[in-house]
């Protein structure tokens, strides 16, 4: 681990972001809601650009191919595909899932819930064993103690147990300041028939007509991406060193990725930063660079294949059918 970080509860980065063209951005959106506006004391109008929910998305793929598996240079980290059969042929990853090892597709295959509680010490009368559960989140799913897991979906004989939830460790959000609204529109045109009339057999709806739309982006005076590594919570997993300062620089080199690769949220979201990412405490704090996060990373990974799975990653088979409307 870096070494002003062995005695911090927690580390904490920014980056100052701007839009790469012109001023105006798209900020996320919330269903009824729409853009998270809000006012602070002092009369500062502010506005949340990517949500924490969607950061850790952000986050996780980072580090993930287009189909859901670990980019190359990670290899060797652990997680769990699932291969679905009968009346779907598809796969599925923990890296892809939503909610990782709880997804449905995983944790409800018997022998594999099987297998995972054995190793967690799992007895659904007794106290969970929060080590022994991390090394084997480590085991199966390295990425679920960096994201957090609820595994709400483990049955056991009949019963639901939703008693081990273990939060995210690392967290993250983009808000903007000095806020104002920047509002356009546009309308959607039929060159054929703009009032709509004339229609195909097969699709009757009203999607024909010119549509017109409002538009709302909006102008900040400052934008900033902020990154909370919970580096107390990390420790307390007992992993050891080596698999400690592997979580680390594992979340370290997403951050460092996503602020490369990942900065453009939406069409008329597209940002870069300004002068790269800073650690804001403890003081003092250099953040390694992306290469060197990975140099790093390699010398983990293979120093921890044996807390891994073997292989890393585990191969499932799902049966699986269409429900019936």
């Amino acid at each position: 681990m870096i070494e002003k970080l062995n005695d911090a509860p927690r580390m904490l980065a920014e980056a100052k972001l701007r839009p790469v063209q012109g001023d105006r951005f798209q900020p996320t959106g919330f269903a009824e809601l729409g853009a998270a506006t809000y006012e602070l004391a002092d009369g500062t109008r502010k506005l949340l650009v990517e949500s924490s929910q969607s950061m850790a998305n952000r986050l996780e793929a980072a580090v993930m191919t287009p189909d859901g598996e670990i980019i190359p240079e990670l290899e060797g980290l652990s997680y769990v595909r699932a291969n679905l059969e009968g009346d779907a042929q598809v796969k599925t990853t923990t890296l892809l899932e939503a909610h990782r090892l709880n997804s449905p597709y995983i944790i409800s295959q018997e022998d594999f819930l099987n297998r995972f509680l054995e190793d967690a010490g799992y007895r659904s009368a007794g106290l969970i064993d929060w080590t022994r559960l991390a090394k084997t989140l480590f085991k199966y799913d390295v990425n679920s103690l960096l994201h957090g897991i609820f595994l709400s979906n483990v049955k056991k004989e009949g019963k639901k147990d939703a008693r081990m939830r273990i939060p995210r460790a690392v967290s993250a959000f983009i808000e903007a300041s000095d806020v104002n609204e920047a509002v356009s529109g546009g309308v959607k045109n039929n060159p054929l028939d703009p009032q709509g009339r004339l229609r195909t057999e097969a699709e009757q709806r009203d999607v024909y007509s010119n549509v017109p739309y409002t538009r709302t982006e909006y102008t900040a005076g400052d934008i900033r991406a902020y990154f909370n590594i919970d580096l107390a919570r990390l420790r307390s997993y007992d992993l050891g060193d080596t698999a400690t300062d592997l979580l680390v620089n594992l979340a370290l080199f997403k951050i460092r990725r996503f602020l490369r690769t990942g900065l453009r949220l939406r069409t008329a979201c597209d940002l870069a930063t300004e002068d790269g990412i800073r650690a804001t405490a403890p003081e003092g704090v250099s953040i390694p660079s992306e290469d060197g996060l990975l140099v790093e990373l390699r010398e983990q990974i293979d120093a921890c294949a044996d807390m891994f799975a073997s292989p890393p990653v585990t191969e499932l088979g799902v049966d699986v059918v269409l429900k019936k409307s």
